[in-house]
């Protein structure tokens, strides 16, 4: 059979393929992963070794590193065992290098717990010796300061005779006669003195073993095998790349052969492909940069294709609002006025071809359709629109103003690919962007939700504190006379203290993701009332002050939250204060006529407030300033990083923004926007505490879970002219309601999450069912109304409990009871 030139080079490309597959020896990337695996193992086996010593010598205050260290070991075990794959005849060598890490893995666990309760106790006995040696009885002294010697010599020494020295000193000082006082710490020091005693000479013996586990036995094992196998592939690969080379020299001459006769077709392609090149490369370009950048390769990309046709003007337009224009002129040519935008219009009344190009390769001014063409100085025209209707959504277009030099190219129909190349740059240019601002609010929504979790945890416990300083300043405030400095004290304890509630209630509904209740506030005397806040926490060396406007500046909001907004930035300038200087607080009205970008928040138009907040301290640099506002960044040793964090989500929460500017050594300006509201309504006015209305004698039971409360709570209702009493205990206070004759009320303090308060109430209402209860919670989220109206309550009141609130909740129960309980 006659063999044809095609066969002939088809085998020897088969040929010279497998060659080449054989003589790239693929195997020797799996070679290397599986020797840096090794190394790592050994590295790694290393650093266990020296981290153990390092937390039996005390220099450890944890076992993060060592516990990243023991990940990290398993996982170039594991990586090693994927390179050398199954059936291969290192897996036995490895399985065995396995065995022996698990081996020294489980005495590192061993190591750690017994380390752990070592150190423990270490500080306990230091603690309870130190003690003893500071004892009046000298006896006492001196058996203490042995035992402290010989357990010093333990730690050192855990060789059994240091161990019988260390229990024979034990019990030498359990035999001394000691006086009350120090039994106690006698005793405190044997049993921890005893734990020592038996665990410095096991870790100890742990640790040894740990050290004669260690041996390179294996891993030399494993690492001849897998060098063995590298060097038969690499003899291997050298043996196919001579054959591959012999290969290479016929195909050479096969290729000399049939060159000559493809070199006439060869001449006919080559503009083809250059220009599929081209194509190729502004994709390439496209694809490897930036959003930023494809506006100029656009332009690089429009240069290049026109060079291929000769073009003189080459542009790429698309129909958005604004018009998007990329465009590119050799030197010395110029666009004549609305032009290339005109040519959007032009587009739809040309025929186009088959593949849906224009291609006008000659202007002729005879043509009335082409004047727009002649007007714009063109002598031929190619462009490749994108229609939708009769409407054209985007063009590229090559301008030609020498006669003849489209009739030179014929491949138009590649043009197409260049469009769709382009035009997809420059949609991603709108994804792009869109993308970031995306990330950029998840990321934001992901740092408030840790935030929010943070002062949900707090909140709770917080709220009690504050709960017993309203309850206290409360009862103060009974009993002092009205007009004088004390009471006047009281009333700015009870205001920064209604403030901290208001705060804590915000906290757990900023946890919750809940929406708060907004006021129309005057920013101006909110500020005052801050001032007065800062005025008594501010340190000496820094002094405030306020300019205002002399216009209306109310706004909606949260006074708390913006109260919070502006102490926070004040603090935080305070701080930043090296020298004497002054804090200014500036208040201003701007109308801002069209959107405004402060950062990545756009606003208005529409009238806004504007606090402004200046200080002359240390400053930030630019890099400082990417990040204040990222929760948890603090450059501060005691800060937290959650204050101007926290500034930033409560401005955004009320449809405004934040701006700053800095430099270093020259302060910082922060300006706080905030949308203006009509100021023709009412204003909320600030707390103040009115006068509740007093109770004659009535008796009120009162439940609560714990006894401190309980005691506050019974003060505030006396102090209200209330006969309280109280019970932490649900059966106590069934069994009183059996008792007595009758109560006028009853007070249920009522947990979230918790459900025996919400029975003891229905059980109540069953018996009494004219009985008024009130209910007390931190947060009725969880409850509904069906609920507490099938309980009795009629009531509901916040806890921490106010005098202000219980009474009016008392008033109005005991105004509409219809008739007395029995």
């Amino acid at each position: 059979m006659r063999m044809t030139p095609a066969v002939v080079v088809l085998f020897l490309l088969l040929l010279l393929t497998w060659l080449l597959m054989s003589g790239l020896n693929l195997n020797a990337a799996r070679f290397d992963r599986e020797l840096r695996a090794l190394d790592d193992f050994s590295q790694l086996e290393r650093g266990l070794n020296r981290e153990v010593l390092t937390a039996r010598a005390g220099l450890s205050l944890n076992y993060d590193a060592l516990a990243r260290m023991t990940d990290a070991y398993d996982d170039s075990l594991n990586r090693l065992r994927e390179a050398a794959g199954s059936g291969s005849e290192e897996s036995a060598a490895i399985e065995a290098l396995a065995t022996r890490a698990r081996r020294q893995q489980d005495l590192i666990e061993r190591f750690k717990t017994s380390n752990a309760l070592l150190r423990n106790s270490f500080a306990y006995f230091g603690i309870f010796s130190a003690r003893l040696g500071a004892a009046d009885h000298m006896p006492l002294v001196a058996a203490a300061t042995t035992l402290t010697a010989a357990m010093l010599h333990l730690t050192l020494d855990t060789s059994p005779a240091a161990a019988r020295e260390v229990k024979d000193r034990l019990e030498q000082l359990a035999r001394l006669q000691s006086s009350p006082g120090d039994a106690d710490s006698i005793q405190a020091a044997l049993a921890h003195g005893g734990i020592l005693h038996d665990l410095l000479p096991a870790t100890d013996a742990v640790l040894k073993a740990l050290i004669a586990e260690a041996s390179t036995r294996e891993q030399d094992v494993v690492h001849s095998l897998i060098l063995k196998r590298q060097l038969a592939a690499r003899a291997s690969a050298r043996r196919y790349r001579l054959l591959l080379y012999a290969a290479s020299l016929m195909l050479l001459g096969a290729l000399v052969y049939f060159g000559l006769q493809l070199r006439a077709r060869a001449n006919a392609l080559r503009r083809r492909a250059a220009f599929e090149h081209a194509i190729a490369g502004i994709s390439t370009r496209f694809i490897n940069s930036q959003h930023y950048e494809i506006a100029t390769h656009v332009e690089s990309a429009l240069e290049r294709l026109a060079k291929c046709i000769g073009a003189d003007r080459a542009y790429f337009v698309v129909a958005a609002e604004p018009v998007q224009v990329y465009r590119w002129s050799r030197e010395g040519v110029e666009f004549p006025q609305g032009w290339p935008e005109h040519a959007l219009n032009l587009a739809t009344r040309f025929d186009r071809g088959e593949d849906g190009i224009i291609h006008i390769p000659k202007v002729r001014p005879s043509d009335e359709t082409m004047n727009p063409l002649v007007d714009a100085g063109l002598q031929g025209w190619l462009c490749i629109p994108n229609t939708c209707g009769k409407r054209a959504e985007a063009i590229l277009g090559f301008d030609v103003l020498r006669v003849g030099a489209l009739t030179q190219w014929a491949e138009f129909a590649l043009f197409r690919m260049a469009f769709d190349a382009i035009a997809n740059a420059v949609s991603r240019i709108v994804l792009e962007q869109e993308k970031e601002r995306l990330q950029a609010s998840l990321q934001q929504a992901r740092r408030m939700e840790t935030i929010g979790a943070f002062a949900s945890g707090i909140a709770h416990n917080f709220n009690n504190i504050v709960g017993a300083i309203l309850g206290y300043t409360e009862i103060a405030d009974a009993r002092v006379r009205s007009g004088g400095q004390q009471a006047a004290s009281l009333a700015e304890i009870r205001r920064a203290g209604e403030r901290a509630r208001q705060l804590v209630d915000q906290m757990l509904k900023f946890g919750r993701r809940g929406e708060g209740r907004r006021e129309r506030i005057c920013i101006k005397a909110l500020v005052a009332e801050t001032k007065s806040l800062l005025a008594a926490s501010l340190p000496s060396h820094v002094g405030i002050t306020v300019s205002e406007t002399s216009e209306m500046t109310v706004v909606s909001a949260e006074p708390a939250q913006l109260q919070q907004v502006i102490l926070n930035v004040c603090n935080n300038a305070a701080q930043a204060m090296d020298k004497p200087g002054l804090i200014e607080l500036e208040i201003r009205v701007r109308e801002v006529t069209e959107v405004l970008r402060i950062g990545r928040i756009g606003i208005g138009p529409g009238r806004f407030i504007t606090i402004s907040i200046s200080d002359p301290g240390r400053g930030m640099d630019e890099a400082m300033l990417q990040h204040i506002f990222e929760p948890f960044f603090t450059t501060r040793p005691d800060g937290n990083g959650l204050g101007l964090a926290t500034v930033r989500e409560i401005v955004q929460e009320h449809d405004g923004a934040v701006e700053v500017q800095s430099a270093v050594a020259g302060g910082t300006r922060f300006d706080i926007w905030l949308p203006a509201v009509s100021s023709n309504e009412p204003i909320s006015a600030p707390y103040a505490p009115g006068v509740a209305g007093r109770g004659a004698g009535e008796t009120v039971l009162v439940l609560e879970t714990e006894r401190e409360r309980l005691l506050r709570h019974e003060e505030i209702l006396a102090a209200l002219g209330y006969e309280p009493v109280g019970f932490t205990e649900l059966h106590e206070a069934r069994q009183a309601h059996a008792l007595r004759a009758r109560f006028d009320a009853a007070l249920v303090c009522h947990q979230p999450g918790a459900t025996s308060a919400l029975d003891f109430a229905t059980a109540l209402h069953d018996i009494a069912p004219n009985l008024p209860i009130i209910l007390a919670t931190p947060s009725a989220r969880d409850l509904n109304a069906p609920m507490l109206a099938g309980s009795g309550i009629r009531e509901v009141v916040h806890h921490p409990l106010t005098s202000v609130e219980l009474a009016g909740a008392l008033s109005r129960c005991l105004a509409t009871s219809v008739a007395p309980q029995l």
